[in-house]
């Protein structure tokens, strides 16, 4: 236990503050890794994986969609910022491996695509 004295505003305050764990002044500890989305059985060859850190903000392409090369897949939100994740070549999109709002982390898979 330590004892301090504490001025606000002129007046002083004696408190006691009680430590507890090991450390009191030990960080916090890093949340768990999140487990990587089970793959889907219709896997596309072309695997498209997050850029930045950040949350998925929108899917701009779902299963069966054409893209071209350019075309968003996924946008992403990161530093409050839309960020789209784009197609590498044309082809169709096989799987969205993540949904809307999911945190996402660099190369994390995002969604998977077979070229045309």
């Amino acid at each position: 236990m330590k004892n301090y004295t504490i001025t606000v505003n002129g007046k002083s305050y004696d408190v006691s503050v009680e430590e507890k764990g090991a450390s009191a002044s030990a960080p916090a500890a890093a949340p768990a890794p999140k487990a990587p989305a089970a793959p889907a059985g219709n896997q596309g060859s072309r695997k498209i994986l997050c850029e930045a850190q950040g949350k998925v903000f929108k899917i701009a392409a779902g299963p069966g969609t054409k893209v071209k090369p350019g075309d968003p897949i996924v946008v992403l939100e990161v530093m409050k910022m839309e960020t789209p994740v784009v197609a590498p070549v044309a082809g169709t999109v096989a799987t969205i491996e993540c949904k809307e709002g999911d945190p996402c982390d660099t190369g994390d898979l995002l969604a998977t695509m077979n070229d045309d």
